[in-house]
């Protein structure tokens, strides 16, 4: 019941933040400009963030498992 209140409170805190800020702004990058609501723009942003993160720290998790698999495997052959 707490999650599902938490989850409510997020959604009610994202929708007063597009209203808010539902203001077009002129993006440009490089050649391209185009128009979006601010809200999209700082939403695909931190999408964008996340994901480039989530990309950079898969190699370490690789890693940590493929470590994990050898220490696991090392144990079995000593028992």
């Amino acid at each position: 019941m707490i999650s599902f209140m938490m989850v409510i409170v997020i959604i009610a805190v994202i929708a007063v933040f597009s209203v808010q800020n539902a203001d077009p702004v002129a993006i440009t990058f490089l050649f391209w400009t185009f128009e979006a609501s601010l809200a999209i723009v700082i939403f695909l942003s931190v999408l964008s963030g996340i994901l480039i993160a989530a990309i950079l720290s898969l190699p370490g998790k690789i890693r940590r498992i493929s470590e994990a698999k050898k220490i696991r495997k090392s144990g079995m052959k000593g028992q």
